[in-house]
């Protein structure tokens, strides 16, 4: 972790099918882990380690404009993680977490936000 500190997740959209229009062609991730592999000796994968968030409805939300994503779970609690490659990655992203009428503790540590919530605006 960078000074100590906790660790600090990056989220990026990454390519899912470039023929759909605006974000209906893209998925959101959070980068847990860049790793490179050689295959054959001589080609290099760069790819990443991530958990998969999809979109909690086919539009944007009625209220505020901008589209939702919840992570995607296996069944028994735990994130669904993948393997993409970097070139797949079309930009960085930030995921802001949908909060209800409660209060976010003061003492909310913002490392934490994206285990926190259930559901976030991208």
């Amino acid at each position: 972790s960078w000074r100590r500190g906790p660790a600090r997740r990056d989220c990026v959209f990454v390519n899912g099918d470039p023929t759909l229009p605006g974000f209906h062609g893209l998925h959101a991730a959070r980068v847990l882990l860049f790793f490179s592999f050689k295959y054959g000796g001589q080609i290099t994968f760069a790819c990443a380690l991530v958990t998969w968030f999809s979109s909690v409805d086919d539009e944007p939300c009625s209220n505020t404009g901008i589209w939702v994503v919840a992570p995607d779970g296996d069944g028994v609690g735990d994130r669904v993680k993948g393997v993409t490659h970097l070139d797949a990655a079309v930009r960085g992203a930030h995921l802001l977490g949908v909060a209800d009428a409660d209060f976010i503790p003061g003492e909310f540590c913002h490392t934490d936000t994206l285990d926190a919530f259930e559901a976030f605006y991208v």
